[in-house]
Parts: C-alpha cells; structure tokens; sequence
C-alpha cells in the first residue's frame, strides 16, 4: 500500500466512480491504477467466493462458540416448571424458592469476573471448554440431590460455569468476526439463550406428567447434553486472532485472519491493526484493573455506555418474566398447571422467534434503531400488563379478557426485549472497550448483568407481595422508560466500524469525532479522503 498520490491516476482522474456519475471525492488505500475490465471481473469473482467461503466459517464459529448459552437459557427456562415440583418433592419455603431461582444470577457474576483474567491467560477458545466442565459437573450434582442443601450446592456450581460462559461467547465472536457482520454473529449467544429458554419450558410440559420426585429431576439431567456437544466444538473452532496477537504468536494469528476474511489484503491490514493495538496495551504501564478502577474520561465514557446497557437489560424485569412467567399467568386467572406451562412455552416461542429477527437486523439498519423500538415497545407492554393485572384484581374487566391481554402484553414484552436490548446488549458491551480491556471490561459488564438479573429474580415474590404484582410490573414500566433516556444519551451507533475504529467514538473532541465519522465507512469498503 503506497502512498495515494504516488501511482499514476486511473481513468476518472483516479477517482471512483461516484453516484449518477459524479465525481466522488474517495478513492481506494489499496488501489492505484483501475485495473482492466477482465481482470477485475475475475479478481471480484474469486473474491465472492472467498467472501462467501470465509462468512460460513465464521458463521459455524459462531455457532459452536455460542453453545454454552444454551446452558444459561435451559437453566433459567426449566427452572421456572422445575420450581413448581421441587417445592412439593423437597417442601422448600417460598424464601427457598427465591434463594434457589435467584442466586444462579449471583453466582454467575464470579465466573464472568474470574473468566475475564482466565481469558486473557489460557485464551478464549479454552475458557469456553472450562464453562462447559464446570456447568456440567454442577448439572449432575443437582439431578442427583436428595436435600435442598445438595441442590443449592449443585446450582451454585453450575452458576460459575454459566458466568464463564456468558462472558466469552461475544468476547471470541467479536474478534473473530469482519465489521460488516460482527453484530449479526455476536448476536448468537442471545439468541442461544432464547433457544434454551424454550427448550427449557417445553421439557417442563414434556416431564411434567412423571411423578414429582422423578419430573424435575429429568429436566435438569437434560441440560447436561448441549455442554457435551462442546467437545467436538473445540475441535472445530480456531483461536481469537487477536489473543494470539497479544501471546506474541502473529504468524498464527495471520492463519486464522485468513479463514475469516475476504481476502490476504484485508487479513494482513486486520493484522497490523492488532498490532499496532496490542503495542499500545503493553506500552501503557497501567495494569487493566488500575485502568478500569481509575479511568480515563474515553474509558468512563465507554464503562458508562457498556454497564449501563448490561444493567437495563436485566433491571427492566426480563427474568422475573421468564422465571416466574407460571406465577404471573396463574395471578391474572390461569388455574390449571398444564395450561401455565403451554402459555409459558408461547412466551418462550415469542422470545426465540423475535431474536431471529434482530439478527437479520442489527447490521442492516443498526444496533440504536433496534434499541429505540425495543426500548419503547417494552416499556408499553409493561405498563400494559401492570395495568390489566391490576383491573383483574379489582374484578374491572372479565376474566377471559383479562387473561388474554396479560399473555399479549408478556409475549409483546419479551418480543421486543429480544428485537433489541437483548441481543444489542451483548454486542455494544463486547465491541466498544479496546483490546488491552477488553475481556475483562467484558466480565465486568457481564457480572453487573448477573448482579442485577439476580437482584430482581431473589426479590421478585417478595415485592410482588408487598406491593402487588401489578405493582411490581409498574415499578418495571418505569425504569423500562428510563432506559429509553439511556439509549439516547450515551449509546452511539457501532454498525461496520472495526473494533479498533469504534474506540475512536468514545474519544475526546466533538469535532474530531465528527471528521473522523465522515471519512471511516469500515472493513467493507477501505476508503479515504483524497488530499
């Protein structure tokens, strides 16, 4: 790549060819002279088979990296049926109840913090393999408890491994994936979660006919098999290029770039970006923690956007859903346990199907957009649901009515949950921090996540025996329209930036950033001002 003004121009004055004809005021880093028409036919046709060749393999990366958040949403999903018949099998207390939903969440936040400083030391390809072992040794131990105590030892066990988890899934995908389809593939782990949610309410209707000492303990066993698939995943998945990088191993970093890139070209100037970013971390004489502890006005501003998204994502009342999704529909009418259970597999349905869409969404029309309608779209739908839970139980509306627009507003609810916050949540928190920060930035963002999943789900009973359940959703409602608020101040738009281009948004200098935003347009197209 030479200098752009050292090669002779091409026709249009070295131009590109610019819309209706005009002249555009961008040309190519890497081209000098345009080359003839055959040749560059040829050239595109090699390199759309390389594009497509590169794009399913990091597609099944993807995938395979994505399969220990199965195990978060099977464990939340089955919990909410399995809670039902461990009450009656191990005659646990309602406090028991909240302690043993709850306190995965809680338990979840050590592995994530742990699994940022294991990242950084073993690589990510590994933490995802110790997820796996762990949360499957926790999965045993509670199919097999004979007390609550056992039970409790087991769940907490099996938290550790799902916080590893959660908290590198969009971590490797994020490093491994091109600009123009990182949010599209760091959306897998989400939409992982959903399929697990489901998979778990629909084991709850499947098992539910067996005896009571026997049904919760078959739900839970079933989770063990998708931590076992992992195995031949780690077969299969390469190293994070950009770990390799900072280990000092750049040749098998340039190996991996090359499978997930169009072409040699862009591998080598995605390489020297590392690089030159992985230089700067080991110049810098601060230690991670000390730089997160004591940030830098970019590094507030980035732990503001990356915490405070992970926070709303859960404060808003998602999993009080989804946990006690059987105590809701039972509060606004639903008697009989099967048809708890069949509303609560159309909401893990919704979930699932709606994650779907985000996904074919987010880098075509953005991460904010998806968050706007979001956003909005739950806080409706909570304010709705307060509001019909609360005429039902002043017997202001007929009951069938009532029932049916409460299963609308929950099914509405975690539709537009998982069209935006959900899966945007984990991509903007993976994606904004810089590379020496960022896994453990990540696992910050990740533990405050489980922080606070925790806090609603240990409390959610509790206040909705304090204040009512329509109270509890009111309270949901508000804080739903404050993430709106949010979203506008401090989220900015990430769609195909680079990794090391999105740590320019956060930087100091209005102005700077605006020239700066002009003239970036992304991996897709490696374009600069000319002059």
């Amino acid at each position: 790549m030479g200098l752009l003004g050292a090669e002779p121009p091409g026709p249009n004055g070295g131009r590109l060819p610019g819309f209706l004809g005009r002249q555009n005021k961008y040309v190519r880093m890497d081209d000098g002279v345009v080359p003839p028409p055959e040749e560059h036919e040829g050239g595109e046709a090699v390199r759309a088979g390389r594009s497509r060749s590169s794009t399913r393999y990091v597609f099944a990366c993807s995938v395979f990296a994505s399969l220990n958040s199965v195990l978060l949403g099977y464990d939340v999903g089955v919990m909410s049926g399995c809670i039902l018949f461990i009450q009656r099998d191990l005659h646990i207390t309602e406090v028991q109840q909240e302690v043993l939903v709850g306190c995965l969440s809680f338990v979840s936040l050590l592995g994530s913090l742990a699994g940022g400083r294991t990242s950084d030391a073993v690589g990510r390809k590994r933490t995802i393999g110790l997820a796996a072992v762990v949360f499957q040794a926790g999965a045993v131990v509670m199919t097999l408890a004979p007390s609550f105590r056992v039970l409790m030892a087991g769940r907490l066990l099996a938290g550790v491994g799902i916080g590893f988890g959660v908290m590198i899934a969009p971590v490797y995908i994020a490093e491994i994936s091109p600009a123009v389809s990182r949010g599209s593939f760091t959306s897998f782990p989400e939409i992982f979660i959903n399929l697990g949610i489901l998979l778990g309410y629909i084991s709850n209707y499947v098992f539910s006919g067996l005896p009571d000492h026997v049904n919760w303990r078959v739900m839970l066993a079933v989770g063990i098999v998708p931590s076992v698939s992992i195995v031949f995943a780690l077969l299969v998945i390469p190293e994070s290029p950009r770990w390799l990088v900072v280990q000092g191993r750049a040749a098998e970093a340039r190996a991996v770039l090359l499978r997930v890139t169009d072409s040699e070209e862009e591998a080598d100037e995605r390489l020297a970006e590392i690089e030159a970013a992985a230089a700067g971390a080991a110049s810098s004489g601060e230690t991670v923690w000390r730089e997160l502890s004591r940030p830098s006005p970019t590094i507030r501003r980035m732990l503001v956007t990356g915490l405070g998204i992970q926070c709303f994502q859960q404060i808003t009342g998602i999993d009080a859903l989804v946990y006690y999704s059987p105590t809701i529909f039972r509060d606004a009418g639903v008697t009989t346990e099967s048809q708890l259970l069949l509303a609560t597999v159309a909401v893990g349905f919704f979930k699932t199907a709606f994650i779907a869409l985000a996904i074919v969404l987010i880098d075509r029309v953005g991460r904010k957009p998806l968050l706007y309608v979001s956003t909005v779209g739950m806080t409706v739908c909570l304010v709705l649901l307060a509001a019909t839970l609360w005429l039902l139980a002043h017997g202001a509306v007929p009951k069938a009515l009532g029932v049916a627009i409460a299963v609308v507003a929950v099914c509405g609810d975690v539709a537009f949950f998982s069209v935006g916050i959900g899966p945007v949540c984990w991509v903007t928190s993976s994606e904004i921090f810089p590379l020496r920060l960022r896994s453990q930035a990540a696992a910050l963002g990740a533990a405050v996540n489980r922080v606070t999943s925790g806090a609603v789900a240990m409390s959610f009973l509790s206040v909705s025996r304090a204040l009512s359940v329509a109270g509890a959703f009111t309270v949901f409602a508000a804080i739903s329209a404050l993430s709106v608020v949010f979203v506008h101040m401090f989220v900015p738009e990430t769609k195909g930036k680079t990794l090391e281009e999105i740590e320019l948004l956060f930087g100091d200098g209005d102005a700077e950033g605006e020239r700066r935003g002009e003239v970036e347009l992304g991996d897709a197209e490696h374009l600069v001002r000319k002059g």
